[in-house]
């Protein structure tokens, strides 16, 4: 199998940016033409992204193009947000099909997860809202674009970059998505009792969240309010264990490493990252510190992501949809 990515930007969202960035990934990849090509662009194709996806597949010699836009672009040499950009990942010599298949790569530019994708089978992906999306070089459906890669065996990382702030406590009381208390306390004052010192006086809703099962999507905080309720983005029950945790920079970039550490088997083949919006360089301070912990672990390897409002990761419960993860899939031959 052969993979590399290329990538392209420009000052206006032109077509020649995503047959650019092809061509730059055949010739890395050292193919005369790709039997696929994942293709990823900025949110300014959004509105007419059809001539540069036709683009990219009169480049590649294929029409199995697949992608969406998003936010912002990454491959293995760097990220941009702010410009007209394409990223492509071209595949060849691809290995024969196998029963044993990665997720389906999907892409949606719905507000919430698409109901259907919530149920088997396995998805991985990115959801931005508003996005264009395309598979096999023509828009994508209702719910989005669903591409598939059969021969090649795929190992989902998942850093949700949450750090708990305290053990696990139950909820006392809630109405709907009013939380009221915990613990035994109203629940600001118990959030409070967990924050540092430092953060209890105007605690940061935007970096909270409530952690409430392993496996499924973190609850944010919307608002305290002046009766010591706190105001959630999903609904709670009583007696449900739950943990107060913070998104913090260090600790997750300290996961990812971890997480990438973990990662058995050889280096991949080619790996794809999905980050959030409000993760990436604008979280780390004006740097991508997932991304560099990727290059550090996996030097030389293909890689191409995108940020969006929503990642789309399988769980023992169904697919379910994140926020302010970074999802990063690795890939390999079956055969390796």
């Amino acid at each position: 199998m052969k993979a590399a990515s290329g990538f392209a930007s420009g000052r206006r969202p032109d077509k020649e940016l995503a047959a650019e960035a092809v061509r730059k990934a055949l010739a890395a990849a050292g193919l005369e033409r790709a039997e696929q090509v994942l293709l990823l662009l900025s949110r300014e194709f959004a509105r007419q992204p059809t001539p540069a996806v036709l683009a990219a597949a009169n480049a590649a010699g294929c029409l199995q193009i697949g992608g969406s836009t998003a936010s912002g672009l990454l491959t293995e040499a760097g990220w941009l947000l702010d410009q007209p950009a394409a990223a492509a990942l071209v595949l060849g010599e691809l290995p024969p099909a196998t029963a044993n298949e990665a997720p389906l790569l999907s892409f949606s530019g719905h507000a919430t997860l698409p109901y259907d994708w919530r149920v088997q089978p396995p998805r991985a992906g990115l959801l931005e809202a508003n996005a264009a999306t395309w598979s096999q070089a023509r828009p994508g459906g209702a719910a989005g674009a669903t591409i598939a890669l059969p021969g090649l065996a795929c190992q989902v990382l998942r850093a949700d970059g949450l750090r708990p702030l305290e053990a696990t406590l139950h909820v006392d009381q809630c109405a709907g998505y009013e939380l009221h208390r915990v613990a035994g306390q109203p629940a600001a004052d118990s959030l409070r009792r967990a924050l540092p010192a430092t953060l209890r006086a105007t605690p940061p809703l935007h970096q909270i969240a409530v952690v409430v099962a392993n496996d499924a999507p973190a609850v944010g905080i919307l608002a305290a309010n002046a009766d010591g309720s706190l105001t959630l983005a999903a609904p709670l029950a009583a007696g449900q264990p739950i943990a107060w945790a913070m998104r913090q920079p260090l600790a997750a970039e300290q996961e990812m490493r971890a997480l990438l550490a973990t990662a058995d088997g050889p280096a991949p083949a080619f790996a794809l990252l999905f980050s959030c919006i409000g993760r990436g360089p604008l979280f780390y301070g004006g740097d991508d510190r997932d991304l560099l912990a990727f290059r550090e672990r996996y030097p030389g390897v293909p890689l191409l992501g995108a940020y969006g409002s929503g990642q789309i990761a399988p769980t023992p419960n169904g697919n379910r949809l994140f926020q302010n993860t970074a999802l990063t899939l690795l890939y390999r031959s079956h055969h390796v």
